[in-house]
């Protein structure tokens, strides 16, 4: 099944049942956000217990390591 075969087939839904869908999307989302940040919250656990975290309050130096 495609994507365009999806969308048509919402399409052919009632009110009622596209309501659904957008919530189910949105739970969806939420869940894979939540995901997603807590594999960067062990990403950085591991990185912190190899002493490969960096902290600075110099601004400049923030910079520079959001460019690296």
């Amino acid at each position: 099944m495609t994507f365009s075969d999806v969308v048509e087939a919402i399409k052919r839904f009632s009110a009622d049942e596209k309501h659904e869908i957008q919530l189910l999307l949105q739970q969806y989302l939420r869940e894979e956000r939540r995901e997603e940040i807590y594999e960067n919250f062990k990403s950085a656990q591991s990185e912190q217990q190899k002493g490969e975290l960096k902290f600075s309050a110099n601004l400049s130096e923030l910079r520079r390591a959001i460019e690296e």
